[in-house]
């Protein structure tokens, strides 16, 4: 029983670093406004981690607008500071569908769900990396007409 027990704490716990390590996940971002019509701004941002996640000098964050017909309408790297800070302003293209689109962006060619609570920043040549067990966290955004 105290082993089901262990192996469902652990289960629960996700993506989070091994013991005594601190959480040091993507950080947060946003989108505003939240609402846009075709040609109009939206910026994606996120302030530094409150931990020290080194993602390097050359960092980026990729960021995917898919909207509400499914279709990929941004699919796109931007510059992100060495702590996770960005900020990245697109017009909304004239042929996203109106209705719920949604935004996602993570740390371009980074392992962010990875347990050990290491950097694990993708070198050039390398496989692609694979995501286990992480949700993939979007932000919405409302297109409309």
């Amino acid at each position: 029983m105290l082993v089901l027990a262990v192996f469902l704490a652990m289960g629960a716990v996700g993506c989070s670093p091994s013991l005594g390590s601190p959480p040091c996940m993507p950080p947060e971002y946003q989108v505003t406004p939240s609402s846009a019509r075709p040609g109009e701004a939206v910026t994606v941002s996120a302030l530094d981690a409150k931990c020290d996640p080194r993602y390097g000098k050359k960092a980026a964050v990729l960021i995917v607008v898919t909207d509400a017909a499914g279709a990929e309408v941004v699919n796109t790297t931007a510059p992100m500071s060495d702590a996770g800070a960005f900020a990245y302003t697109f017009d909304v293209p004239q042929q996203t569908a109106s209705g719920a689109a949604s935004v996602y962006a993570v740390p371009h060619g980074v392992d962010w769900c990875d347990d050990t609570g290491r950097n694990n920043r993708v070198g050039q040549g390398e496989l692609p990396l694979e995501r286990a067990s992480c949700a993939m966290r979007t932000e919405p955004l409302t297109i409309s007409r």
